[in-house]
C-alpha cells in the first residue's frame, strides 16, 4: 500500500496521523503532490492553540521542550509559554474563536491555575478548567515538570499520555 492509501484507511478509522513538519519540509516535492486526505490531516493538526504554563525551561529541559513542539507539529503562532503567576486577562483569548488547550507543567502550576488542592498524581489524566474569569471553558491538562522528565525518563510514557489527552481535547472542542 502506498502512503495515501494508508492515510485514507487511518482517516476512515478516525485515527489522526502524526508526522513531523521537519520531515515534510525536507521533501518539498512531496508537499506539492500531497493527496487531499493528507491535506485534510495537515489542516486538522494545525487547528488550535497550545498554552504551556510553568517555569520557563532552560538547558536540557529547553531542548526537550523544543522536541515536544516539533513532535506536536506546532508552528510558532500555534503555541505560547505563559507564567501561571500572571493574572489571566480575557483579552488574551483569540477573537476568531480558535480552540485553546492549556498544559500545566508541575503540580504547583496545575493547582494555581485550576484552584484544586490535590497533588499532581490526582490531577493528571483529568481535564481540568482554568479558574479565572473568562477562562472557565479553557481545558487544562496537568502533567510533569520538564526537569522531572529528564531526571526520571520512565515518566515520559505518562507524559506522552497527557499530550495525547490534550491533543484529543483540542480536536473535540
Amino acid at each position: 500500500m502506498n502512503t495515501s492509501t494508508n492515510s485514507a484507511f487511518l482517516k476512515e478509522m478516525g485515527i489522526t496521523e502524526w508526522t513531523s513538519r521537519d520531515a515534510i519540509s525536507d521533501q518539498p516535492q512531496a508537499v506539492a503532490t500531497m493527496s487531499p486526505v493528507a491535506e485534510e490531516t495537515q489542516e486538522i493538526r494545525s487547528s488550535g492553540v497550545w498554552w504551556f504554563f510553568g517555569n520557563k525551561p532552560q538547558g536540557d529541559a529547553e531542548v526537550l521542550f523544543q522536541n515536544i513542539i516539533r513532535v506536536l507539529g506546532l508552528c510558532a503562532h500555534e503555541w505560547s509559554w505563559k507564567n501561571p503567576a500572571e493574572v489571566f486577562s480575557p483579552e488574551l483569548l483569540p477573537s476568531d474563536g480558535t480552540p485553546i488547550v492549556a498544559i500545566a507543567f508541575g503540580g504547583s502550576a496545575a493547582q494555581k491555575l485550576s484552584g484544586e488542592r490535590d497533588g499532581l498524581p490526582e490531577l493528571r489524566e483529568t481535564v481540568l478548567a482554568i479558574n479565572a474569569d473568562g477562562a472557565e471553558d479553557l481545558p487544562l491538562i496537568a502533567t510533569f515538570e520538564l526537569n522531572q522528565l529528564i531526571a526520571r525518563p520512565k515518566d515520559k510514557a505518562l507524559f506522552w499520555q497527557d499530550l495525547l489527552l490534550a491533543k484529543s481535547v483540542l480536536q473535540n472542542i
